[in-house]
């Protein structure tokens, strides 16, 4: 499995948002959906790699398809 640092919570959400996904509803986590997928992603800088690599596969990526909505 590929690397993936630390990312920016800011970065990670228009990544998302490139991927698909829209902000549902924001507090002390940003919560996005689309479709059947919702995803948690917390308001952490930088957000810790496995907590990264946790959302994104849930949102049905892959490191490399993420990186490159980076």
């Amino acid at each position: 499995m590929p690397k993936l640092p630390g990312v920016n919570h800011q970065d990670a959400v228009r990544a998302l948002q490139k991927a698909g996904f829209q902000i549902l509803c924001q507090g002390k986590h940003i919560v996005m959906g689309k479709a059947e997928r919702r995803l948690t992603i917390p308001r952490h800088n930088p957000i810790n790699a496995i907590t990264m690599g946790g959302i994104i596969r849930d949102a049905g990526l892959s490191i490399e398809e993420f990186k490159v909505l980076l």
